[in-house]
């Protein structure tokens, strides 16, 4: 650069900087070409917990990391499974070992090359008992991996191995259908072992988050922003149209609203009961189908504060006197308002079972309730009328809607079995850690599949798993879970996990309360984002077009 025009450029530099800055909320910056800057920004409406793949078990995480990180696979707009950072892949002909072929073109957003020594690295960290990653035991497909996670097993009897560079060799414990899909999952993306090894908090620091996906972090305000932009390093970066991504963490769903339609937001990843009905009539909000269920988690594990709510929360009566008090059709036609469908069981509608009909074939309670029945059932527990029942709390997180459901069935319960109920909200993170402490009575929950198939719901509630935050524990139930996951057969597989429903649904120490759907704000000039029915949206092939 030729020293007389440098003061010429430092003022224009200056000037442009400034304009950046002005600009850059609503994707009007310039690129140096003199193009428009291709800049969206979303807000993602919550401050997730962790962005680390090892230890993330929220949708609004799980949304972050499907953007910076890519797994053995990536899945299709019908979630299943295609290419990602493996280009190809063998399967033996007992489909109990996966033999990965990497991309030699993979690469780090440092530059490194993403190895198959990564991969083994991450999903055995993953496993890794010291880590306490809640969906570790979404790997024990793979071979010795619950061993080695539960403390009865060595890492070394794991069956992942990193052949060379490039070859991943993976042993199931017994064949798995959606594996290649569960590859996609955020908890099976590799991380890049040196990195991780030299600092354990390099997942909470902008400078040491380095990622394999389409895009890469720059900047991070927390609880305000995370600012991604488009992985140069990224192998296939010629198709990622976004320069930048911009994340927001506004958690009040009216002021995210206000800024959508003021422009500030180009997209809002949640919105506003009192408008959803009017934005999807005007085509400014659109639904996506999803696949999950909204239900409340009930403590049974005897340890709540008071002696007479354990007492009284260990009833089985009195759990399913709870679930028949509650009228679901009334839930989602006078508060949600998004198309939820009022849940009659666990597992959602959605999913298709081997004889080609919806899974969700079985109605274990009415929608509308049944009042009779649950004051029967209260008082053979011993609370007719509700008397000598002691009050119980009911904890949600604050952000979004989840008050006036929470308030609407503590008025179903109080009104219909005479309970008082005290209604407690905490933030996000904090609720998060509560829940999964099990310091609570009863909590909202909610679960969003992880692939298309039932297992992905039932086998939430075994005694092992570190997000059945209810503490419910049947060994029958555990059985029958492993049972289907060692069949082969579709319809005996199908019939298994029926019955574990049946036990699932009978214990109740879960309350189903409606299937969700999803509603989003997205400007019409907002081009190819993918939303999932499995709740994560992708930007790996958005831009903007016409603003």
């Amino acid at each position: 650069m030729k020293r007389k025009r440098l003061k010429k450029i430092i003022s224009l530099v200056i000037v442009a900087t400034l304009s950046a800055m002005i600009f850059v909320g609503c994707g009007d910056s310039k690129k140096e070409s003199g193009e428009d800057e291709q800049v969206l920004t979303y807000n993602l409406g919550a401050d997730s917990k962790t962005l680390d793949p090892a230890l993330n078990s929220s949708v609004d995480g799980g949304i972050v990391l499907s953007n910076a990180f890519e797994g053995l696979c990536r899945t299709d707009e019908n979630d299943k499974a295609i290419e990602g950072g493996a280009e190809s892949w063998t399967i033996s002909d007992d489909q109990l070992t996966y033999t990965f072929k990497l991309r030699e073109d993979a690469k780090w957003s440092n530059g490194d090359s993403v190895t198959a020594e990564d991969y083994e690295y991450a999903w055995k960290r993953v496993l890794n008992p010291e880590t306490a990653a809640e969906y570790a035991y979404q790997m024990y497909y793979i071979k010795g991996a619950e061993a080695y996670n539960t403390g009865s097993g060595s890492v070394d009897d794991v069956g992942v191995k990193a052949i060379d560079d490039y070859t991943l060799e993976v042993q199931l414990e017994s064949p798995t259908t959606y594996f290649l899909e569960l590859t996609a999952f955020p908890c099976y993306f590799p991380v890049n072992k040196k990195v991780v090894e030299a600092d354990p908090d390099w997942a909470t620091k902008v400078d040491t988050y380095v990622s394999n996906g389409p895009f890469e972090l720059t900047d991070w305000k927390l609880k305000d922003s995370l600012v991604f932009e488009k992985n140069q390093d990224y192998y296939d970066k010629d198709k990622v149209k976004l320069d930048k991504l911009i994340m927001k963490m506004v958690t009040d769903e009216t002021s995210a609203s206000a800024s959508y339609k003021s422009g500030d937001f180009d997209m809002i990843d949640v919105v506003p009961i009192s408008e959803i009905e009017t934005g999807l009539a005007d085509g400014s909000y659109t639904k996506f189908p999803n696949l999950g269920t909204y239900y409340l988690s009930i403590n049974v594990t005897g340890e709540n504060e008071s002696d007479d709510v354990n007492k009284a929360l260990q009833n089985e009566k009195v759990r399913k006197a709870l679930s028949l008090a509650i009228d679901r059709d009334s839930i989602v036609k006078n508060i949600t308002k998004g198309g939820e469908i009022p849940a009659y069981s666990f597992v959602p509608e959605g999913i298709p079972g081997a004889d080609g009909n919806d899974f969700a074939s079985k109605e274990y309670f009415k929608t509308s309730g049944n009042i009779d029945e649950a004051k029967k059932l209260l008082e053979e527990a011993g609370y007719k009328d509700g008397e000598g029942f002691p009050t119980i709390t009911l904890l949600y997180n604050q952000e979004g809607a989840h008050g006036d459901i929470m308030q609407a069935i503590a008025d179903m319960w109080k009104k219909n079995l005479g309970i008082n109920v005290s209604l407690a909200q905490q933030e996000w993170k904090v609720f998060q850690t509560t829940r999964t402490d099990k310091n609570y009575n009863i909590a909202r929950d909610g679960w969003l599949g992880d692939y298309v198939d039932p297992m992905t719901f039932l086998d939430l509630f075994t005694s092992t798993s570190s997000l059945n935050n209810s503490g419910f524990s049947n060994s029958e139930y555990d059985s029958l879970i492993s049972e289907a996951k060692a069949e082969t057969d579709s319809a005996k597989r199908d019939e298994i996990l029926h019955k574990a429903e049946d036990i699932l649904m009978d214990d109740m120490s879960i309350i189903p309360i409606y299937y969700y759907s999803q509603v989003k704000g997205i400007k019409s000039y907002v081009k190819d984002v993918r939303v999932s029915a499995l709740g994560f949206v992708y930007f790996d092939r958005a831009y903007i077009d016409g603003k």
